[in-house]
């Protein structure tokens, strides 16, 4: 019993909903400004990790085969053929709608559009055509990256605001830099599954030139959050920290003479990077000047 519950936990990608409910609790505290409701915030975090958890399952299903091809990925539960495709459908039809149920009671239908249209990039545009097809791929792709840190926002503010599309910029702009990366790092693996990879089908040159320059977008997009008013300084501070050192290894890649070692390093970083910056805007949330004045106004 205990092997066949680790198969469907192991199934989900437990290390990819983790890291996604920190930006899911970063976008929730940030709308929430400081009033946080601890039922609405749980329902939130356990609707998300359902529906995510659906589609790692899916996309598991979609790559069993392309999975054996990789050092990375062989030992995956579907790869290793210890589930059957049929099962892992049912289940992850199970963990979908059962999660999508749970947004709808307790959050709002924007939270459920949301969720539901990530849902839809990762495993239908993403996994069942552009990662075989596009070396375009992570762009489409980090749409789904962004929609995370939105369900959490949206279930608080019910409104796709300019915080809401702050959120959107600065998770889709983080998504690109960290996926060229793994790119880089498993570089064999992508080539043994031959699927078109920017520094496969581009070259090396161009994958580090794409990754520079969608950091320094991303390091103009973080601190828009306290420029508009819905974090404080300290946001801000740490936010140009940890990119500047972002985007100072991402510089270094165009000395180094180990491309696979230093592309793990920045890998670590990027998770480091949208880590942090997921805390901060949970604790240094403030409430927008435009708020406060229509506020101040109604009083």
């Amino acid at each position: 019993m205990p092997e066949l519950i680790k198969k469907y936990i192991l199934v989900t990608k437990p290390g990819i909903i983790i890291g996604n409910l920190v930006s899911v609790a970063g976008g929730f505290c940030l709308a929430s400004k400081g009033r946080i409701d601890t039922g609405v915030l749980l329902s939130t975090l356990m609707g998300a990790c359902l529906v995510i958890a659906s589609g790692c399952v899916l996309n598991n299903c979609v790559d069993r085969n392309m999975d054996r091809k990789m050092a990375r990925t062989r030992n995956r539960v579907l790869a290793q053929r210890l589930m059957s495709p049929t099962v892992a459908v049912f289940y992850a039809s199970l963990l979908g709608i059962a999660g999508t149920g749970l947004l709808w009671a307790a959050t709002n239908i924007l939270s459920v559009v949301i969720v539901l249209a990530g849902f839809t990039i990762y495993v239908g545009l993403y996994s069942l055509y552009l990662k075989r097809n596009s070396v375009f791929s992570t762009l489409i792709g980090s749409l789904a990256g962004a929609a995370p840190p939105l369900v959490g926002y949206c279930a608080v503010s019910n409104h796709f605001d300019l915080g809401a599309v702050m959120l959107l910029s600065i998770f889709s702009l983080w998504q690109i830099p960290h996926a060229y990366a793994i790119a880089i790092y498993r570089y064999k693996d992508y080539a043994a599954a031959a699927i078109p990879v920017m520094p496969l089908k581009q070259g090396m040159p161009a994958a580090k030139k794409h990754i520079v320059g969608y950091m320094l977008a991303f390091m103009l997009a973080a601190p828009m959050l306290t420029f508009g008013g819905y974090t404080g300084y300290r946001y801000l501070v740490v936010a140009a920290a940890v990119g500047l050192s972002w985007l100072y290894m991402a510089w270094s890649g165009y000395k180094t003479s180990d491309d696979g070692r230093w592309a793990k390093k920045l890998f670590i970083h990027s998770i480091l990077t949208i880590t942090v910056l997921s805390v901060m805007m949970s604790i240094d949330a403030t409430v927008p000047v435009a708020a406060q004045l229509l506020l101040s106004c109604a009083q």
